[in-house]
């Protein structure tokens, strides 16, 4: 019988570490989102500190404490010289403070909502449905709207969307598509986010956020009043609803992938019949590789929307979004490629 390869033992072997990684991830995940919630990066921005500073800045037990900075130090987010710890230079750029974008929403709302539906990930994909949704109120089909009933977990789900939202949409905004705009249609637009941003660099551009109505009430809440006038919130429902008329570009921003291929192509098909000729859709999102078999923060979003969100959709390659924009009856359809955290920008004119 041949003996398992053992860590350390031979040459490097990068799937070897990436196992012995991905095994002991989940522990070391929820020890970086308990540090987030200690500010501990945060109270070591640019200052070296000691054990008893730390104990003193997080206020846990000295054991606890040194359980937890090893931990954090196993990852290399935190390194420790001559008795004192420091942020690495990613945990430095990544980890400190508390702005809009930063990674602590984005980590603590994936511990929250995200995480503990894994546990379902094998009784939900032999059921095909997002079985984790059970334990959810409510008797809606999909995560977004059941968490309407749970508000302050809805605010910790937007508030990660947000920041995630921010740290990929900027290159959204430096895409060069949005110049000839004038009215755009944000279908599933969130809490305003991306039209605010567009906005703001797009002085001549209007946008029209229509999603269901519980988000449009957080939108309506978030959006900031100098940009009031030229955002509007239309609530609705994306299938059952009509989209809105009078724009000139249709946008679906972190939208599609939630749903099926059928889906997909009603939805754009909806999108075509409100545009003028020579209107476009724009589809900004995940990516899968094109042969699939590459991608980290698209196989996540996958299994997350199966196992809770809507129990289908996934982050498709590019070649199936073209494939449904001509479907649609796009014509000049094309991908832009090179987006931060496997982003791809799909475009078709009516």
């Amino acid at each position: 019988m041949n003996s398992p390869p053992e860590q350390g033992k031979g040459p490097p072997d990068s799937v070897l570490e990436r196992f012995h990684l991905l095994v002991n991830a989940p522990a070391l995940f929820n020890a970086l989102a308990t540090a987030l919630e200690l500010d501990l990066f945060t109270t070591l921005s640019g200052r070296p500190s000691s054990f008893d500073d730390l104990r003193t800045a997080t206020g846990l037990p000295p054991h606890s404490l040194r359980v937890l900075l090893h931990a954090v130090c196993t990852t290399g987010l935190l390194e420790r010289h001559e008795g004192r710890y420091e942020n690495s230079r990613v945990a430095e750029d990544m980890l400190t403070g508390d702005s809009p974008d930063s990674w602590r929403h984005i980590l603590i709302g994936w511990r929250e909502v995200y995480y503990p539906a894994f546990t379902h990930l094998t009784d939900a994909l032999r059921a095909g449905t997002n079985t984790a949704l059970a334990a959810y109120p409510g008797s809606e089909p999909t995560l977004y709207q059941r968490l309407s009933h749970r508000p302050e977990l809805e605010t910790v789900f937007h508030r990660a969307m947000t920041a995630f939202t921010l740290r990929s949409v900027d290159a959204l905004v430096d895409s060069g598509q949005f110049g000839s705009v004038r009215r755009l249609l944000d279908v599933g637009g969130g809490d305003g986010t991306t039209s605010g941003r567009l906005i703001a660099r797009h002085p001549e551009l209007t946008s029209v956020i229509f999603d269901i109505p519980s988000v449009s009430r957080i939108a309506e809440r978030t959006i900031a009043r100098d940009l009031a006038g030229r955002i509007t919130v239309h609530p609705g429902d994306l299938f059952a609803d009509p989209f809105p008329a009078g724009a000139d570009t249709v946008l679906f921003s972190h939208v599609l992938e939630i749903f099926s291929p059928e889906q997909i192509t009603t939805l754009l098909v909806k999108a075509h019949d409100v545009l003028p000729a020579g209107g476009r859709v724009l589809v900004y999102g995940y990516n899968a590789s094109d042969d699939e078999t590459e991608g980290w923060y698209s196989a996540r979003l996958s299994l997350y929307l199966n196992t809770l969100a809507s129990g289908q959709g996934m982050a498709y390659p590019s070649c199936d979004y073209e494939e449904w924009l001509r479907r649609a009856g796009y014509h000049h359809v094309r991908t832009l490629r090179g987006f931060p955290y496997e982003h791809g920008l799909h475009i078709g004119v009516k």
